[in-house]
């Protein structure tokens, strides 16, 4: 199924998460008897009472719950008061994100970046306004800030029922445009990092018009994130209106700067794509999800789950085309594997494993081929 064929509430989207894409070697988090031992609040008696005050809630994933409450009780005792301000506030932001994203995780969602200084009659605006009512109409929400400029398009052209403002508080204050203000999907935040976490969070595809400072901050660490593992691939569209170069010359720097200089693979230009059309850009993100759905690492092996798997042939085929993404063996069709039958995890899914060798950039490549199937 295509993102054109589904309404919103018959969408299967694997539960949002911002574990990295990394194998159980790379991941800096423990497993969880690792866990246990490395944590506690430091008072062994303290500890007994924050578990059983924990098994009283019924929390499905209690030894989480503990660690959190132990690190607190930990921190307290070394961290200042402004610091403890600084952990208590972004807690709170990102506990009232998730609670207000989690009655829509079954519906995929588009973040929308671009400069809040795009004046209504520009061409900037109008393509961004109507990417959000194209995506939108194909049961897709859009998140976007809540200011004014491209993030108004986007509120503009989804509605306020498809949309989320993600919003962040400035020295310079700046109400939430009219398009979302009111609405219980809006968010303010006090720290970026929060509010970064959130957009990569729930966010099933990027688009990026022309912007400051911030959008292509923006841009850089969604590629940053993606290039490194720590999080999922998913499209980076660069929309550009008919008659502007913002985005051809910022490919022209990259390409010619820093990836002529060594300092980024040429295969990192893969992670983002260019777009001069709204219907350009709907393209790139249906043929994204045309075939593949999502990966997950179990163990040491890379698992792409796809809606068709390839036969016999285009897997040997496949084998030979992406010889470069495999730090050894071979890909190979598989069925579920323990771990996502105990997550409850795309199990409906076909699935393809292999070892890889983590330049992300190639294994964006190849889902490009899987979806080609």
């Amino acid at each position: 199924m295509t993102i054109t064929e589904g309404k919103p509430d018959s969408v299967q989207v694997p539960p949002p998460g911002i574990e990295p894409l990394e194998p159980t070697s790379r991941r800096t988090t423990p497993t969880r008897q690792r866990m246990r031992r490395r944590s506690g609040s430091g008072d062994r008696v303290l500890d007994e009472r924050i578990r059983q005050l924990v098994s009283e809630a019924s929390i499905a994933d209690s030894d989480l719950l503990e660690d959190i409450i132990e690190t607190a009780f930990r921190m307290g005792r070394t961290a200042n008061r402004g610091e403890l301000k600084l952990v208590s506030r972004s807690f709170r932001e990102l506990g009232r994100a998730f609670r207000i994203f989690a009655p829509y995780r079954g519906i995929r969602k588009v973040s929308v970046f671009g400069s809040a200084r795009t004046a209504e009659q520009h061409h900037e605006y109008a393509m961004a306004r109507d990417f959000s009512r194209e995506i939108a109409r194909r049961g897709w929400m859009v998140i976007t800030g809540a200011g004014p400029g491209i993030m108004a398009a986007g509120h503009e052209g989804a509605g306020a029922a498809k949309s989320f403002g993600v919003g962040i508080k400035l020295p310079l204050e700046q109400g939430a445009n009219g398009f979302i203000a009111g609405d219980p999907k809006l968010i303010d935040f006090k720290y970026f990092f929060t509010r970064k976490i959130t957009f990569m969070k729930e966010s099933d595809a990027f688009a990026l018009l022309p912007g400051g400072y911030g959008t292509l901050d923006e841009a850089f660490e969604l590629l940053t994130l993606m290039q490194t593992g720590k999080t999922a691939i998913r499209p980076v569209i660069l929309l550009q209106p008919p008659g502007s170069d913002y985005w051809t010359e910022w490919i022209d720097f990259v390409r010619d700067d820093v990836v002529a200089r060594g300092l980024a693979s040429a295969e990192d230009l893969a992670l983002f794509e260019l777009a001069g059309s709204v219907d350009e850009a709907i393209r790139v993100i249906e043929r994204f999800y045309s075939n593949y759905d999502s990966a997950r690492y179990v163990g040491e092996r890379l698992v792409l789950r796809l809606r068709r798997a390839p036969t016999p042939g285009q897997l040997e085929q496949l084998n030979r085309d992406f010889s470069h993404v495999l730090a050894g063996g071979r890909m190979e069709v598989i069925g579920v594997t323990p771990a996502e039958a105990r997550d409850d995890d795309a199990v409906e899914l076909a699935r393809i494993a292999l070892f890889a060798n983590h330049e992300f950039g190639r294994i964006r490549q190849l889902i490009d081929a899987l979806n080609q199937i």
